[in-house]
């Protein structure tokens, strides 16, 4: 159950209460489910209760309750817990993990795609000067916003863009983009672009060698290192004589990294949303991260023997590395499997 579909079964929820005369409030367009913050529990929290506590006129305790109740009811979900004011913590069960995996190395690089933004024309206006990274920044728009059906189109000057239809359109000057302090040329095209693309619009961007270190202390390189590792386990588990199966248990506590991978779409829309490839850039640091401390879990130690528990930690790491290649290419940025 990805962190979209766990949304939907919140709202549900809200909305059973609601039908059933428990709640009198109006349902509300969505539900932000996350990671749990400290204190939490499970796989992912939702603070909706407290949300709606005013509007029903009751405790946050007490709106916690009825959903609670209707949330553990719900396929996929092995349990609710409640902790802190009236926050709902949410544990999936077992074979969701598995349905993960599944999806993603199904949908390869069209993970986290959807139609969400279908309709929406946003014009983005370039500076005339064809400055650096406005242009980079601009083609990594594109691509990200396409992920989610809106289309863009790209013009230079400070003519009101229109639709096909003649409509207007949605509006992104890139000209108050912070520009490039220089030439990013000499760092090449892939570290060029990480350079111009990781950091905030308003931040200005570095275009020192760092880029270019194969070191922990450059997250380009732990980028493509980590999807460069995930390829290699690959190899790795074939000469051991076992392949991917993401039909297993982990045999473990459920590790950040499928919370992370789950959360994917909810990243890739929010960075074409709010068109900030810087989103996207930040979000594979994050990943590529977390899969960096799971890589040591996948092989087969000592005389031990490849158990389902290994196929399912290759499965999971092998849908990391899609996902980070992926998120690579919507930036520009190639990702080797040799590093």
């Amino acid at each position: 159950m990805t962190p979209v579909e766990l949304s939907r079964t919140v709202l549900c929820a809200v909305r059973r209460a609601v039908d059933a005369g428990v709640l009198d409030v109006t349902v509300p367009a969505r539900a932000v489910v996350a990671p749990p913050g400290p204190g939490g529990t499970g796989d992912y929290a939702t603070n909706i209760a407290l949300q709606l506590a005013k509007p029903a006129g009751r405790s946050p305790r007490y709106v916690a309750e009825v959903l609670c109740e209707r949330i553990s009811a719900a396929p996929g979900v092995r349990g609710v817990e409640i902790t802190g004011p009236g926050f709902l913590n949410i544990s999936l069960d077992s074979a969701a993990p598995a349905a993960l995996v599944r999806e993603i190395l199904s949908q390869g690089s069209r993970y986290g795609h959807s139609d969400a933004l279908a309709g929406q024309v946003l014009s983005v206006r370039l500076p005339a000067d064809h400055e650096p990274r406005a242009e980079v920044v601009a083609e990594a728009v594109v691509r990200i916003a396409a992920t989610q059906g809106a289309r863009v189109h790209l013009h230079r000057g400070t003519g009101t863009a229109t639709h096909d239809d003649g409509a207007e359109t949605e509006t992104l000057d890139l000209r108050t983009t912070v520009p490039a302090p220089g030439d990013p040329s000499p760092l090449g095209p892939d570290a060029a672009r990480w350079a111009l693309l990781h950091p905030a619009p308003h931040d200005r961007p570095r275009l020192g060698v760092e880029h270019l270190v194969q070191r922990e202390s450059n997250p380009l390189f732990r980028v493509r290192y980590a999807y460069a590792r995930t390829r290699a386990l690959t190899r790795n588990a074939a000469d051991l004589g076992f392949t991917a199966y993401p039909g297993g248990d982990l045999a473990g506590p459920t590790p950040p990294l499928l919370s992370l991978l789950a959360d994917h779409p909810r990243l890739l829309l929010g960075a074409a949303t709010h068109r900030a490839p810087d989103r996207l850039a930040r979000h594979l640091v994050t990943l590529a991260d977390a899969t960096l401390v799971f890589l040591p879990t996948v092989l087969p130690l000592g005389d031990e023997k490849p158990s389902a528990a290994h196929r399912a930690r290759l499965a999971l790491v092998e849908a990391a590395g899609t996902v980070l290649a992926g998120g690579l290419s919507l930036l520009g940025i190639d990702a080797p499997e040799h590093l």
